[in-house]
Order: structure tokens, then sequence, then C-alpha cells
């Protein structure tokens, strides 16, 4: 191989093209890309769900040898819009569940996907078998840009104690998005109101069950951590930027050390969680802790680092800089997915089972 540069010709030996200095690289320029196209589309979710295939190119699944690069793609696009990862992150876990479960054919093509799989009170989604298939009628709630996308994997109950996931296209003529009063200021343009079907044909994915006892279900968690750290990692990195412009007095050291510290602590678990997926062990119970543990970590790192550079850079960015202010309201309303104390208190009592 050449490489010609303004200085001239020089010769690269052919085991240097695939060294692991060589291939690092590549990585850290394909994950700045993808940060870039992100903050490029910005708050755009249609324009999102229209550049998925440019945004998804070579991205490995799950659990099968590159979980890191399944992250740091989750988190790459995390640093660049949180609009935009709000939509792909939900798009590759419905990929990675369909894929375990043998359905892969039913990826074809330029669409996008969403996983609707919470319950809320008052809501009930029925899934029926008759001699023409599965339909799905009822209510789902929290059905993330159902507007927008083209499929989901949906859970519906299939018996009085059973649920099952099953692949929908919202583009049936039985499927109507509620209107909702979406009131929120960070992820506003991603309304999540609930979504009406009226016997809408249904595939199902797994059998009743299946859903929440495949491994992946606790990797996907994962996967939004990754997208809170990649949100984190932006929002510090405006401390770093005040200091280029200011000399940072003692105080602002702090700030930038202790976001540092948080941001280390939040990479090192995630690489940790990509290593025990890889090799096997984080399936059952142990995916479940492992899940616990790292969104615990991550949602703590955000914490920290939304407090760390709010005392650091006071009201200005907040109210003069758009991004930032956005990034702040995103972040603020993409992290409380994990429900704080009430998640660290249900993995304290699964560490106090496990000690007997």
């Amino acid at each position: 191989m050449t490489d010609r540069s303004a200085g001239g010709s020089v010769a690269v030996p052919a085991e240097a093209e695939d060294s692991p200095s060589t291939r690092a690289g590549a990585a850290r320029a394909r994950y700045g890309r993808l940060t870039e196209q992100a903050r490029s589309i910005g708050a755009d979710p249609k324009t999102a769900v229209a550049r998925l295939p440019e945004l998804l190119e070579g991205v490995p699944f799950p659990g099968e040898g590159d979980t890191t690069g399944y992250l740091s793609t989750l988190a790459a696009l995390g640093a660049g819009d949180l609009t935009v990862a709000r939509v792909v992150e939900p798009h590759l876990d419905a990929a990675a569940i369909l894929h375990q479960a043998g359905l892969d054919d039913l990826l074809t093509g330029r669409t996008a996907w969403g996983v609707f799989a919470a319950e809320g009170p008052g809501a009930r989604l029925q899934a029926t078998e008759g001699p023409d298939g599965w339909t799905l009628t009822g209510t789902k709630p929290w059905c993330s840009l159902a507007g927008v996308l083209d499929h989901a994997v949906i859970t519906a109950h299939s018996g009085p104690d059973t649920r099952r996931a099953f692949a929908v296209s919202l583009r049936e003529p039985g499927v109507r998005v509620a209107d909702v009063d979406w009131a929120a200021r960070g992820l506003a343009a991603v309304p999540s109101g609930p979504v009406e079907f009226d016997h809408v044909p249904a595939t199902p994915v797994g059998d009743d069950g299946w859903y929440l006892r495949r491994p992946g279900f606790a990797w996907g968690g994962i996967g939004v951590a990754a997208v809170w750290y990649g949100g984190a990692r932006a929002l510090a990195a405006a401390l770093t930027e005040a200091a280029r412009f200011r000399a940072p007095d003692q105080i602002a050291l702090m700030h930038l050390g202790a976001s540092d510290i948080a941001l280390h602590q939040a990479r090192c678990v995630l690489d940790d969680a990509a290593r025990v997926i890889d090799s096997g062990e984080a399936t059952g119970a142990e995916g479940g802790v492992l899940a616990a543990r790292v969104r615990g970590v991550c949602a703590a790192t955000v914490d920290t680092v939304l407090t760390t550079v709010g005392h650091g850079l006071g009201p200005a960015p907040l109210t003069f800089d758009e991004e930032h202010a956005r990034r702040v309201a995103d972040l603020t309303v993409y992290v409380r997915q994990h429900h704080a104390e009430r998640d660290l208190a249900r993995l304290g009592e699964t560490t106090l089972e496990e000690a007997g």
C-alpha cells in the first residue's frame, strides 16, 4: 500500500495495514464520523430514519465477538445527538431480537424498527391466534416514534399470565397512533404515546416468555447505557472547551477532574460488559445483574456530569447555546429510563440473595 500525502509517497508495510494501532485508529475515525453525522442530523427523527442505512453500516450484533463495536456505535451516536441515538438504539435492539429469533428475513429493505415492551395501568394489548395466524387488539403505552417508524417488535398478552413478542407493521390499517400532549422539553421530537391496535396481523417472535428469557434482553439495557455515556461525554467536553477560552481556576479544574473520573468509570464498565457478553457469561441471572450494574454506573456518571457541567458553566450555555441546552434537556429525560433508587434497591435485593 502507498500513502500519498503532501510530503510525497511513503510505502506502508502490508503487515502494518492490519496492526492493532491501525485498526484502533480506523475505529476512532469511524466513530468520529458517526458522531458528526448524528450531530448534523440533530433533533429530526424523520431524517434520522431516512439515513439509517448510512448510520448503521457495518454495525455488529451484540454477543457475536464485537460487542465493543456495538456499544461504541451507540456511544458515538449519543455523543452526536441524543434524538438520533433515540431513533437508532431501538432499531438496533429490534434487529438483534429478530436475529436471535432467526427472523433476519424480516429486516430486509429500508425499514425502521422500534421496540414497544412497556406496560401501563389501564392499557392492555391482547394477542389472539386464529385460523389465519396471530392478531393484536388493544392499547400499547409508551410507543416512541410510532408515527415515524415502519415496524416494531411489540410484547402482548398471549394468555392470562403469559406474554409473547411479535413483529408488527405499523402501516397496517388497524394501527392508530393516539394523540398525546407531549410536554417534554428533553427529547421533544420523540413523542412516546399510546398506540391502538384493532386485529392487526402479527408474526410471533419466540414463544411465550422468550422475549424476557433471551440473553439479549439484558444486553439491550446495556446498549441504552452506552447512549447515556456518549451524551455525557459530549456534555463534559463543554467544560474542556470553556477552559480553552478562560484560564480555569481550582474549582474549574475540580469539575474537569470529577467529570473525567465519572466518564472513565462508565467507559471501563462498558468495555468490561462487552468482554463478558462476548465470552458467553452474560446470560440468565448473570446478564441481568451485569446490566443493572452497568446501567447504575452509567446513570451515576450522567448525574455527575450534569452537575459538574452545570456548576462549572453556569446559566450562559443553558440560555444562549441551543445545542448545549438541548443536550442537557435530552440527557435529563433519557437517563430517567433508569429508575434511580428503585433500580438500585432491586440490585441490592439480588446481591443479598446471592450472598445467602
